[in-house]
């Protein structure tokens, strides 16, 4: 039985996943940055959300079978070399709280542009569920980091 739920998501849609699992970690890892060094409360608030952003899809990961590339991984850490580079980038051009803002938003920009991406890609129903509620998550905190620009 095992096999056969595995075997029901194709190759684009155990890459999404993995991706996905790795790109909200990306997020909450920079957020959980961010907060230390600002202690700006929607650092904190974001990066709890993108936490429940990882559990969703690791229980996706886990239905169907699918190694977690984030188990075991420090903050910072990534199996996708693309995303980890970008964490590297991400942090090293942030200097300010206007940056670490900025941040945010190309971070929640990226997510949503991905999402979307993925969602036209599967018609697999609990995949559609995870994709979309992440999607409304980041398009809210995508409107957040905005606000909070335009208010500096």
């Amino acid at each position: 039985y095992a096999s056969a739920v595995a075997s029901t998501l194709t190759d684009d849609e155990k890459a999404g996943l993995l991706q996905m699992r790795e790109e909200e970690k990306l997020a909450h890892d920079v957020y959980l940055q961010m907060y230390k060094k600002y202690q700006k409360r929607i650092f904190s608030n974001i990066m709890v959300s993108e936490q429940k952003h990882m559990d969703s899809i690791k229980k996706l990961l886990d239905k169907y079978e699918i190694e977690d590339p984030a188990a075991g991984k420090e903050v910072g850490v990534f199996t996708n070399t693309e995303i980890q580079a970008l964490y590297d980038e991400l942090l090293e051009g942030e200097n300010s709280l206007k940056d670490a803002l900025d941040v945010g938003v190309q971070i929640e920009e990226l997510d949503i542009a991905d999402l979307e991406s993925l969602r036209s890609k599967t018609d697999n129903p609990d995949m559609l569920t995870v994709y979309t509620n992440l999607l409304n998550g980041s398009l809210k905190h995508l409107s957040a980091f905005t606000s909070q620009l335009e208010r500096l």
